[in-house]
């Protein structure tokens, strides 16, 4: 987690849709389908920027009809922004233990969502009250951890948990503990920020 990185560089909203891009053609190249040459075109443009070769994590976002489908991502950042998404796409598509593999018949009626991570680091708190006042909402993804159990919601589950103690609750519950457990000041937390873009 702790692994230092060089400072992130921003990722411009052009270059955010064609990691969508091609997010979408690596999940039709898995199908057998294909996408259209305009959009083929861009993202060979950019498989040579030199902003899109940084080591960050990733994660890619699935959803069909409003509804999530798959979403898979990488925390510590381990390749390159364009390979990460490459494989995110394909384990958000087909390898999400949460969803069957997504079918010909899906493609076109999803919405793909890529989110570009900055490097996790340690929350310093006492207790619960302290977790509570030291996260911002909206602006903090987080990763709450205790020994083999840990979990992580994106800065963008803000959205449909406002509130700092459901989220926390939440959390707490995706990580298979108790819904309480961050109130006891026993867990460690780690937090990151994303640059998100969507369809």
């Amino acid at each position: 987690m702790n692994k230092q990185n060089p400072p992130p560089t921003n990722i411009t909203t052009a270059q955010g849709k064609t990691l969508i891009m091609l997010a979408r053609q690596t999940i039709a190249h898995k199908l057998g389908l294909s996408i259209p040459d305009e959009d083929r075109q861009k993202i060979e443009s950019v498989v040579h920027d030199s902003s899109l070769k940084q080591t960050r994590g990733t994660f890619v976002t699935l959803h069909r009809h409003g509804k999530l489908r798959g979403c898979i991502g990488s925390i510590v950042a381990v390749e390159s922004i364009l390979e990460n998404i490459r494989h995110n796409a394909i384990n958000a598509a087909f390898g999400d233990p949460r969803f069957p593999p997504l079918q010909k018949k899906e493609f076109n009626e999803l919405d793909i969502g890529v989110s570009i991570l900055t490097d996790p680091k340690l929350l310093a708190y006492e207790n619960g009250n302290e977790l509570l006042s030291r996260l911002r909402p909206r602006i903090d993804g987080v990763i709450l951890r205790d020994g083999l159990a840990s979990a992580t919601f994106l800065p963008q589950v803000w959205e449909q948990l406002p509130r700092t103690e459901d989220f926390l609750s939440h959390l707490c519950i995706k990580a298979g503990l108790a819904s309480n457990a961050w109130q006891t000041g026993k867990l460690e937390v780690f937090t990151y920020q994303a640059q998100c873009f969507s369809e």
